[in-house]
């Protein structure tokens, strides 16, 4: 059993064949999928990735306000999304919220403050986060540091892609540590180091599809099968057998958000 702990399956990729592409996660043993919801906070695009949870008994959903849209958070994103997972049994998490240096959609002083005011938010819903952190790492874990130290909520960075000491802050902080399609890439031979060594009852694998497309299928759109051959690597590096490895990262997810899958 398998587990894709970040996705984005309610874009418009997939309108045309989302139900075969939930049915061929099933068929690969994926038990179950995070949607995560992103996009501007008033364009109705976070209900949606709510609303496709919804249609799937695998599937999950997460709310939050990426870092690239940082510059439209204010008192009514956050209402909107307070009511969302108030009112939604399917959303586990708070996300994806963070940093993104690399593109710098929103200013960076936007992001550091809507990060943390989101941070805070979630510590009142009483949920786990789910974290951005693109050529960031200082300023994310100096943020996650203030504002997540002395909960216990957890939650999961992301598609990790930062240095050791990101790694380190997260695993102190109590965070699950996700890898995508990126760990498989030739040039990845620094991430992998990495993955390998992130204890493994805090190993998390995902698609962040439809982007990050694993080998051997790059060039492809991404989509949640794809999340075996991410485990396969990371398997690998764990000295594990696939199925095992697909258990223990399965397992985590479920102790992370307290499923019974």
């Amino acid at each position: 059993m398998f587990v894709d702990s970040h996705a984005h399956i309610d874009g418009p990729e997939y309108d045309a064949d989302r139900d075969e592409v939930v049915a061929r996660a099933r068929a690969a043993a994926v038990v179950a999928i995070l949607n995560v919801g992103t996009g501007d906070p008033q364009s109705g695009a976070l209900e949606r990735a709510v609303e496709i949870a919804a249609r799937y008994e695998c599937v999950y959903a997460a709310a939050g306000v990426h870092p690239h849209d940082a510059r439209l958070f204010d008192e009514r994103a956050a209402a909107r999304v307070r009511q969302l997972v108030r009112s939604s049994p399917r959303v586990l998490a708070w996300g994806e919220i963070g940093l993104d240096y690399h593109y710098d959609n929103s200013p960076r002083e936007v992001q550091r403050e809507v990060f943390a005011w989101q941070l805070r938010l979630a510590r009142e819903a009483r949920l786990p986060v789910i974290i951005h952190s693109r050529e960031s790492d200082e300023d994310t874990a100096m943020i996650l540091r203030a504002e997540w130290s002395d909960t216990e909520l957890g939650g999961i960075m992301h598609c990790f892609g930062g240095g050791w000491a990101l790694a380190e802050a997260a695993l102190e902080l109590g965070l699950m540590i996700s890898f995508a399609g990126n760990v498989t890439f030739k040039n990845a031979e620094s991430l992998r180091a990495i993955a390998h060594r992130i204890p493994l009852e805090r190993l998390l694998v995902e698609t962040d599809c439809p982007f990050l497309t694993p080998v051997p299928f790059r060039g492809r759109r991404n989509e949640p099968t794809r999340v075996v051959e991410t485990a396969r690597v990371v398997a690998d590096l764990h000295d594990l057998d696939l199925a095992e490895f697909g258990r223990i990262t399965s397992d985590n997810f479920a102790r992370l958000f307290k499923l019974q899958l």
